[in-house]
């Protein structure tokens, strides 16, 4: 298991859910199943509207909101109709985390617990992609609100370049200083392309903008003693069948 608040992009994720019991309400259509959402409470004091506990789960159709689903209902939705008991949960599933947001305060809701970070991720097999510009879809995936009430279980199966942080510079073994601001934003200081990327081993030069101490030094030449850059690529794109996160 991981912190529930520890998220970066980059990171390859088993995520799962509880199956919970509920109950089909307004019927189930061509692409989704309203359930009542076993969860939340609803804000009663909401100044954007009022919510009536129910959440549409999109059903494997073909439309790009489906492929984003995360949470399956058992018996699946060709099974059910309205008034129908099922139960609602997340099977474990392999997803990355292709952005993570913070709030301060939390965000204003319809439902309670107000959420105070967002994770969007994707499932295996899928890569970010951009969508026509009257899309309400990004391409970035399905948000997660760790922390609001749902209870999700994380497991990390990977986090490229654990040992650095964002902002970080090093100095690689091919003599190229770099800034990184996640493991597939990389900054080469000499104004060149960034090419293949750092050439491990690396040295970490400063952190937090301030020289950086022995042992963080020390971890981040560990971590990159053997492999390369090419090979995290590699092995992320196996855990997770999709492109990195433009």
């Amino acid at each position: 298991m991981m912190d529930e608040g520890d998220f970066r992009v980059g990171d390859v994720l088993s995520v799962a859910c509880p199956f919970t019991d509920t109950r089909v309400e307004q019927g189930v259509t061509w692409d989704h199943v309203s359930v009542r959402w076993p969860w939340w409470e609803i804000d009663s004091s909401s100044e954007f509207g009022q919510w009536n506990g129910i959440v549409a789960l999109g059903v494997d159709s073909g439309v790009p909101e489906a492929e984003f689903e995360l949470f399956r209902t058992d018996p699946p939705p060709e099974q059910l109709k309205a008034g129908d008991v099922c139960r609602v949960g997340v099977p474990p599933t392999v997803v990355h985390v292709t952005a993570v947001d913070h709030h301060d305060p939390p965000l204003e809701t319809v439902w309670l617990p107000h959420p105070a970070q967002t994770v969007t991720v994707l499932r295996r097999g899928l890569s970010y992609r951009e969508f026509p510009d009257d899309s309400h879809l990004n391409g970035s995936g399905y948000t997660i609100h760790p922390g609001d009430g749902i209870p999700f279980t994380f497991e990390r199966l990977m986090r490229p370049y654990a040992t650095l942080q964002a902002g970080d510079e090093v100095a690689d073994a091919a003599g190229r200083a770099w800034r990184f601001d996640g493991p597939w934003e990389w900054t080469a200081f000499d104004d060149e392309p960034a090419g293949a990327g750092p050439t491990w081993p690396l040295v970490l030069l400063s952190r937090a903008g301030t020289p950086c101490s022995a042992g963080d030094a020390e971890a981040v030449a560990a971590s990159t003693a053997s492999g390369s850059h090419q090979q995290t690529i590699r092995d992320w794109m196996a855990l997770t069948e999709a492109s990195p996160t433009p």
